[in-house]
């Protein structure tokens, strides 16, 4: 796949539709693409919004995007959704599985909530799940879920993110084919010393035709030392490696593979938050020519990016990320099914409307749920280098449809 320079790719994106997205849509869709609700939609009380963000800890700096995102669209709307004024109730998730399960313990039996949204550590909706699914509680995160979320079935729990593994899967074949060579792979176990993303992305690129360098190689959560890592790689044979790192153990993996000095014509692959909003502003130069994969870039041109882009940087001084993104999609999901559900509005029959969404208008370009309750999204590869005097995740080529 040859690259495309920023103009060619924005006039690209600016003509691409939604053709050829065959994956399976929920059932009892409607169409539909405003990110605003009918100005004639009717009123009602006050409702409760319940969001579990981190507000202390190392997951704090991705929290404070989720909540840039969803406080965002608030402000746009007069503070309502679904023409409903809303009680935003924050509560700090925290950095453990245990202290995010205790969050939705607080929102969904003690504040009675509505509905939930937020949610950033993997395992923190892993471990709320049952609370949510028992309570009948719609819950929509607005962070990457695991790819075990998958296979238990939740009814009440919807992403407007993506699964995990997916930035994997959207670049195994740009990798198999672009590489020049081997690809080691390499990643941070989770907490639970799980590694679904490695093994994931591992097998793709041999789907792909592509041939994985030596063994798939871990590091424990939380390390903060790369140097054995790297030699490893080096010893390897690789051509290119594809690193799943994220948070503070992202910019350090970035700062050692930059001093470890790789051959200039090595290439790193990695999911979009190897290098995605405030870990880039400290990783600085020395995370310039990283490829990602992600499925949001501040360089997509649609109208609704535009407004987004134009609206975040006038409140927050900076440029949104795909986080922030996604937990703007979040209150957007909200206020349409609140709308739709607003005449016999309770959890039960908003979790019902939200699966009747149709398309929404984002700006990542037009998306909706599918069967797994996950969008139905397009995916971007991006590469790492100055937009004019600014470093950025620019905007390279589109990958697939996932």
């Amino acid at each position: 796949m040859s690259h495309l320079n920023r103009r060619q790719a924005l006039r690209l994106f600016a003509a691409a539709g939604m053709a050829g997205m065959t994956a399976p849509i929920l059932s009892a869709c409607t169409s539909g693409s405003s990110t605003t609700t009918d100005t004639a939609a009717p009123s009602g009380p006050p409702i409760k919004i319940g969001m579990i963000v981190p507000q202390t800890g190392m997951f704090k700096d991705l929290g404070n995007e989720l909540d840039n995102g969803f406080s965002l669209y608030l402000q746009l709307h007069d503070q309502k959704l679904g023409g409903r004024q809303v009680n935003l109730i924050k509560v700090d998730e925290g950095e453990t599985a245990e202290s995010g399960k205790a969050a939705a313990e607080k929102l969904v039996k003690e504040q009675k909530v509505l509905a939930v949204t937020g949610v950033v550590n993997p395992q923190s909706i892993l471990a709320m799940k049952d609370t949510i699914e028992a309570a009948q509680i719609p819950l929509i995160g607005s962070n990457a879920s695991p790819a075990q979320l998958q296979l238990m079935g939740p009814k009440y729990i919807w992403r407007t993110s993506f699964v995990s593994t997916e930035p994997g899967s959207a670049l195994a074949h740009y990798a198999a084919a672009n590489a020049g060579g081997p690809v080691a792979v390499v990643g941070q176990a989770g907490p639970g010393g799980d590694d679904d993303e490695v093994r994931a992305f591992a097998e793709s690129l041999r789907s792909a035709g592509g041939t994985v360098a030596g063994a798939q190689r871990t590091t424990p959560f939380g390390s903060k030392d790369f140097g054995n890592l790297f030699q490893q790689v080096k010893n390897s044979g690789a051509a290119a490696m594809y690193a799943i790192y994220s948070g503070a153990t992202a910019v350090e993996f970035v700062k050692q593979y930059r001093a470890a000095h790789f051959p200039p014509t090595f290439k790193l692959y990695a999911p979009g938050s190897l290098t995605e909003g405030y870990v880039l502003k400290q990783q600085g130069d020395t995370a310039k020519d990283i490829y990602t994969a992600l499925n949001y870039s501040p360089d997509l041109d649609n109208a609704a990016n535009r407004r987004f882009i134009a609206d975040y940087q006038k409140a927050f001084g900076t440029v949104p990320s795909t986080y922030a993104m996604a937990s703007y999609d979040a209150a957007v999901v909200l206020d349409k099914a609140i709308t739709d559900a607003t005449k016999s509005l309770d959890s039960f029959s908003l979790n019902a409307a939200i699966g009747r969404l149709g398309q929404i208008d984002s700006p990542r370009g037009g998306w909706q749920f599918s069967q797994t309750r996950t969008p139905l999204q397009r995916w971007y590869l991006r590469q790492v280098r100055f937009d004019g005097a600014v470093l950025s995740n620019v905007l390279t080529a589109e990958l697939t449809t996932l």
